[in-house]
């Protein structure tokens, strides 16, 4: 099939040719990168939803539930749903090893709903290189709210902000990693923090300690109006429900976004039951409403195309340099560094040179 004959059937709905181009994608093959160069105009469209957390919290059933509501809606029409999750890769056959995929079986069948599992590959952060042309490749298809899971590495989990315009950080009780989740930059990443798992004991400390770090983190802005009509601005730490509350909601004209801010929810989920979770959904929908009210959906968009093209250009770089100089050369030069004979520091300035 010709690359546009292909992308028409994707713009069309064929679910099969949507399947085949993302196979296509994640293998690298040129064809399919032919067909996400004539899809790419029509991507930009859907709610990119980040969920990531530690290993045990439960995001594979958060993801189902959170689909299901989008499909099954209290109000509104039902969405279109994609999901992106991104499986460790088996040491066998470095493929996804789709453990908790079978979570998500109740979404079987659905024409609306198109889940995708891949595998890391040795990607850090837990997403693989391709990740982001899998999800270019829903958004073009017209689904309207992409759901990327990834596999919980720990640290490098950061790597998902930068993809997604809302990002979940879902903790459990009970784990003992409240510190080392905080260690590791849960507070930068997350827009929303989800307790999942709610019916457990030390759910309360969970929150609490989640709370207490979000109080030292986000200074409240309280904005009012002064005696003159004017728009004033105080700044004090407190606590996140009242920095949370500060927004577009509150009659703030967006060009003065700059004066309030974000601060995340801490929302209490049992995701096996579907408790909490239209709660959880009409959260990412006010998430959405603040970054386009105060320009943020703009600024997060930008970044993920940035940091796209900057990664794409480094490896496309690198392989015109590697195929420029001799292998003997690198060789010689990676012996020098083994043997202590010179720095990687030095010998990259050699190389370059």
């Amino acid at each position: 099939m010709e690359p546009s004959q292909h992308a028409s059937a994707v713009l069309e709905g064929s679910r099969l040719a949507l399947a085949r181009l993302m196979t296509q994608v994640e293998n690298g093959e040129e064809q399919g990168l032919q067909v996400l160069d004539i899809l790419f105009a029509y991507t930009g469209r859907a709610h990119l939803v980040g969920v990531t957390g530690s290993p045990g919290t439960g995001k594979s059933s958060l993801v189902n539930q959170l689909a299901l509501s989008y499909r099954k809606p209290m109000v509104g029409e039902p969405r279109r749903v994609g999901v992106v999750a991104v499986d460790p890769s088996s040491p066998f056959t470095g493929g996804a090893i789709l453990g908790d995929r079978v979570r998500m079986r109740d979404l079987a069948g659905d024409l609306g709903v198109f889940i995708r599992s891949m595998a890391t590959r040795g990607s850090l952060g837990g997403l693989a290189a391709s990740t982001s042309r899998l999800v270019q490749a829903l958004d073009a298809a017209g689904y309207e709210v992409i759901l990327i899971e990834t596999v919980g590495a720990g640290q490098a989990e950061v790597d998902v902000a930068r993809l997604a315009h809302t990002t979940l950080v879902v903790e459990a009780p009970g784990l003992g990693d409240d510190i080392q989740a905080i260690k590791a930059g849960i507070l930068e990443i997350a827009d929303i923090l989800v307790v999942n798992k709610a019916d457990r004991p030390g759910v309360e400390s969970t929150e609490r300690a989640l709370r207490s770090m979000l109080q030292l983190a986000h200074p409240t802005r309280h904005i009012f109006v002064d005696s003159g009509g004017h728009h004033a601005m105080q700044t004090e730490f407190s606590s996140a429900e009242t920095a949370h509350s500060a927004g577009p909601g509150d009659g703030i004209p967006a060009s003065e976004s700059d004066e309030w801010m974000w601060t995340p929810p801490i929302l209490r989920t049992v995701a096996i039951e579907g408790q909490g979770v239209q709660e959880l959904a009409a959260e990412i929908v006010k998430h959405r409403q603040y970054l386009v009210d105060s320009g943020g959906l703009e600024q997060r968009e930008r970044q993920r195309v940035k940091t796209e093209v900057d990664n794409l250009l480094h490896d496309r770089l690198l392989r015109q340099w590697r195929s420029s100089i001799p292998s003997e050369l690198y060789n010689e030069v990676i012996r020098r560094v083994m043997d202590r004979e010179t720095s990687p520091w030095q010998a990259a300035r050699e190389l370059a040179a």
